[in-house]
């Protein structure tokens, strides 16, 4: 009797998988979208299956250690490593080929500095003189904007508390501000975006009741007034609907449940001295410093802010300009801007630091570098071309457990850091990685100081162009002061 039953079931199921089949097979030559399932039902979804695992395939199986895009395998282990705190150590030699054009290469000095002859990077104050609370920048690498809503409940409150450990500011985004960003207790700068959220009143205009209100927090320590950024200049944030819940729509003050996109720019900024208007406005309100933060399209820019500045007197300067190279990353950008829209951080943070010391004003402006700087290396030449910082968000990432899955605007991200899915935040543990961010920037900065030890300098604050050289097409290596040599001093 069972036996019957038995075959009369898989009779059951082969039917039933048969007239799946037939199903399958008639939708798919009947419909009109897909070319390759038209002509070959059924097994052409192996094309598209195959193709979406490809993605996945390259990056553990195919690919070399240098070649994957954005971050490649051995980039990301190095980082990995300072978040665990496990050393940059490697056995046998570099893979890094310092023969390819482009190769970054620091000048050892024939006589490095002794452990009793080195010193401890200076802090920096933003605003000093210029605003009522200068800000103190204690640490080299600090976090740069990641919004909470392009970024989880669990992402933020490790960065907060990473942060803290570390003695490194965090960039809130454009998001507004989110009690998550005080918790651990560190330094926030707070970004003040294209769509003012959690600074817009009911209209959308910048509202300087809500200004006053933030400002009274002391760990806001400087407000940043966003441009543009690197992987989507000329494009406002966007934030897609499944991402906004309701906490983040009541933080942002945005409807729940809708997409939302940021102008492409300040409505009532429309030329430089309306930004500086802006820049003043804001400083006067807050008593703290403010900044500006933009990608580099071409020289436009800073030629009109240091001549305004200049016509107009110090004190129309922004404490601080937050310089991100066409590199930088995004949750979610148009491809056509992120792939081609703006200056790479390479030529970009040179040029901005020479504008500012042909026009005097390298000294009361800040500069703040970002852009793929994930690295002590990255990080040390950014800081020889002149910056005084160093942002970075996917370092920061990378050091939460971001293995690079590409889906930050899915909501589907399998590491919780990109995701409102309760479910995958589940494997984010706080505590674990706000000691790998903490580890991470300690490290960074640990790093960075090695290398400028290594180039004869006391700490990472005397570095120069002439510490760095680049390797060029012909095989041989410039020294970066003279692809960009120091304008004179006015």
């Amino acid at each position: 009797m069972m036996s019957v039953f038995h075959v009369g079931l898989g009779v059951f199921i082969a039917l039933v998988f048969a007239l799946l089949l037939v199903y399958w097979y008639v939708r798919d030559i009947t419909q009109k979208r897909h070319t390759v399932l038209r002509n070959y039902p059924i097994v052409g979804h192996l094309r598209f299956f195959f193709e979406h695992l490809g993605e996945y395939f390259r990056q553990y199986f195919f690919l070399g250690d240098r070649e994957e895009m954005p971050f490649n395998r051995a980039t990301r282990a190095w980082v990995y490593r300072l978040a665990k705190d496990e050393g940059g150590m490697l056995g046998f030699g570099s893979t890094y080929d310092i023969h390819q054009p482009g190769a970054l290469l620091f000048v050892n000095a024939p006589f490095a500095v002794l452990e009793a002859e080195r010193l401890p990077t200076p802090p920096l104050a933003i605003g000093e003189g210029y605003s009522g609370k200068p800000f103190v920048g204690r640490s080299l690498v600090n976090v740069s904007g990641m919004s909470f809503g392009a970024i989880s409940k669990p992402a933020v409150q490790a960065l907060s508390r990473g942060a803290a450990l570390a003695g490194c500011w965090m960039d809130t985004g454009e998001g507004g501000l989110s009690p998550y960003h005080l918790e651990g207790g560190c330094d926030v700068i707070f970004q003040i975006g294209t769509a003012k959220y959690g600074v817009r009143d009911g209209e959308g205009r910048l509202d300087p009741v809500r200004l006053r209100e933030l400002a009274a927090h002391d760990a806001i320590g400087a407000f940043e007034i966003k441009l543009s950024q690197g992987a989507k200049p000329g494009k406002g944030g966007v934030l897609p609907a499944a991402k906004v819940t309701e906490e983040i729509a009541r933080i942002r003050g945005i409807p729940c449940g809708r997409d939302s996109f940021s102008p492409n720019r300040h409505p009532e900024t429309g030329n430089m001295d309306q930004l500086l208007d802006m820049v003043e406005w804001v400083r006067e309100i807050t008593g703290k410093p403010v900044g500006i933060k933009t990608a580099i399209g071409g020289w436009q820019f800073m030629h009109e802010l240091v001549e305004a500045v200049n016509r107009r007197g110090l004190h129309a300067a922004p404490d601080f300009l937050a310089i991100d190279g066409g590199e930088g990353g995004s949750g979610a950008a148009p491809q056509a801007l992120a792939d081609h829209m703006a200056l790479s951080i390479l030529e970009a943070l040179p040029r901005v630091v020479d504008s500012l010391i042909e026009s005097g004003l390298r000294e009361r402006i800040r500069v703040i570098a970002a852009g793929k700087l994930v690295t002590p290396a990255k990080a040390a030449w950014a800081l020889a071309c002149g910056a005084d910082f160093v942002n970075t968000a996917r370092g920061f990432m990378f050091s939460l457990g971001c293995i690079q899955a590409l889906r930050c605007h899915q909501n589907t991200c399998p590491t919780g850091i990109t995701t409102h899915d309760p479910r995958l935040q589940r494997g984010l543990v706080v505590e674990d990685k706000a000691e790998r961010v903490a580890a991470y920037c300690r490290n960074m900065n640990k790093e960075i100081d090695m290398i400028a030890h290594s180039c004869g300098l006391k700490h990472a604050r005397e570095f120069r162009r002439e510490h760095v050289r680049i390797m060029q097409i012909s095989g041989h290596s410039e020294a970066l002061n003279r692809l960009y040599p120091y304008p004179p001093l006015r």
